[in-house]
């Protein structure tokens, strides 16, 4: 038997899974730790964790996996990483962290990212990096140049989550072009690292790891970290990618004018294209999907709304806590409440800088509250619908970029899972909105088998992707959805 390890290791948990490569079935999936990740926020609008915590809950869930399939975590033929996008991870030459990691959701670096906008021209960040520096990993690393001069003067790698990950596991530091492009580095004009872009902002290239394919065989396991997971030493990490990537690549969007979606922590729409294109705005930012290549060019439109699964767990921790709430009961209790939640509009932001609102923060914030009409089922209902709401005005940005999606994907998890949000998204979207069950550490395996040479090719890894679900919305209650999304554009232009 050949099985397959994939890892997603998020902010808030590490997922493992077991997959068959032969069958594509899952036979054992794992996650840690039981509550979210802490993430610490030193200073107003900062956003960090612990590297070394990701690794102790990747460790936790392997042994999860062993628990449960010991004989097949001895199969293992390969690894992939799925992890969360545009953090900074700077280590010395032993790839030890000298910080905690600046994640995804940490304002600290808009400033830099404007002032770096200005100082390369918008010719050359749109026409060269198809996006502006913002609030990414580029800017994160000018930031610490700037604020952090003796950690800048001892780091020898910049690297992204998964990079440090997999570097942990094989001892050899790396990247990938999809990663590079993701911390605003790549130059798509020239298809290679955009060098001349760090001298001119004042960071040194030679902080880059060297690249590696997304698929192919990235490192082998050292027999100290195989030891420490309990797997046998050897093992090949063969695919890395980052969550949005290869979320769509877990569902099998790999060919123009298909789309993805996610609603976790923050909610995306991802789309794939072979334009070349960017938003003069920066509100789409544009990245390398997992399958580009020279001729056979991939790009990935992704529009990010910071605040999405976590208003809800929000909801959950301060208004569900006494009741002992869980999510399907604040589902249930949502689809009790017609469709508009009676005029209550709930922008769902205040998880830091927002890119489809060009940077901005406004908070999370109700409108039109009825004191003698609404209940808690209505705060429930207008979340979700403002959410599904959020990810529908990203995606007209999208359609602005020349972008058309007949149909998206999406797994079935965290806010997905949700009935009401499924036909909110749907109506708002305009969209067939299709769910599988699979998840980012079921791609993050595929990928692994691709990489390893298990598949001929992409396409191949799909054996066993299951839909379990198609969702439209038509008629009167589309028309219901309308109205209710014409009250929220009101609100957020109200606001922005």
């Amino acid at each position: 038997m050949a099985y397959l390890l994939g890892y997603d290791a998020g902010s808030s948990f590490v997922k493992a899974v077991l997959l068959d490569a032969e069958t594509g079935r899952a036979v054992a999936s794992a996650s840690s730790p039981p509550e979210e990740m802490p993430i610490s926020a030193p200073c107003p609008g900062w956003a960090e964790q612990d590297p070394g915590m990701w690794w102790e809950h990747l460790k936790r869930a392997t042994a999860l996996l062993g628990e449960r399939e010991r004989s097949a975590l001895g199969e293992v033929k390969a690894i992939g990483i799925s992890y969360q996008m545009h953090g900074l991870v700077v280590t010395d030459k032993a790839l030890r962290p000298l910080r905690p990691s600046i994640i995804w959701c940490d304002s600290r670096a808009v400033g830099t990212g404007e002032e770096a906008f200005r100082l390369l021209r918008e010719e050359e960040c749109l026409g060269c990096l198809l996006n502006s520096p913002g609030n990414f990993t580029a800017s994160r690393l000018r930031w610490l140049r700037d604020h952090e001069p003796e950690v800048y003067r001892e780091t020898r790698w910049a690297m992204l989550p998964g990079d440090w990950l997999a570097a942990r596991m094989t001892g050899a530091a790396a990247t990938t072009p999809s990663g590079l492009s993701e911390m605003i580095l790549w130059d798509f004009l020239e298809d290679r690292p955009a060098e001349r872009v760090m001298e001119r902002l004042g960071i040194d290239p030679r902080l880059l790891p060297p690249l590696v394919p997304t698929f192919s065989v990235q490192g082998e396991l050292r027999r100290e970290t195989a030891e420490e997971l309990g797997i046998p030493a050897g093992i090949p990490v063969a695919y890395r990618a980052g969550d949005q990537p290869n979320n769509a690549f877990s569902l099998r969007v790999l060919d123009p004018g298909e789309a993805a979606a996610t609603a976790g922590t923050s909610g995306v729409v991802y789309g794939v294209s072979d334009r070349r294109a960017s938003d003069r705005e920066s509100r789409v930012n544009v990245f390398l999907h997992v399958n580009h290549a020279p001729g056979r060019a991939r790009y990935g439109l992704l529009v990010c709304v910071n605040g999405a699964g976590i208003l809800y767990r929000w909801l959950k921790g301060n208004l569900g806590r006494d009741a002992g709430w869980d999510y399907r009961r604040m589902d249930e209790m949502a689809a009790a409440v017609p469709v508009g939640a009676e005029g209550l509009v709930f922008l769902p932001y205040g998880n830091g800088a927002e890119r489809t609102l060009s940077n901005r923060n406004p908070g999370a914030s109700l409108h039109g509250l009825d004191l003698n009409l609404h209940r808690r089922e209505h705060l429930l209902r207008a979340a979700q619908e403002g959410i599904a709401f959020a990810l529908g005005y990203g995606l007209e940005i999208m359609e602005g970029m020349g972008f058309r999606a007949e149909g998206i994907r999406a797994g079935e998890a965290n806010m997905f899972k949700s009935p009401v949000f499924q036909e909110a998204f749907a109506a708002v979207t305009g969209a067939r909105l299709e769910i599988y069950a699979t998840d980012g550490a079921q791609g993050a395996a595929r990928g692994a088998g691709v990489g390893a040479g298990l598949y001929r090719d992409p396409a191949e890894a799909f054996t066993g992707l299951e839909r379990v679900a198609v969702v439209e919305c038509a008629g009167k209650r589309k028309e219901a959805y309308r109205e209710a999304y014409a009250r929220w554009r009101r609100a957020l232009e109200s606001q922005v």
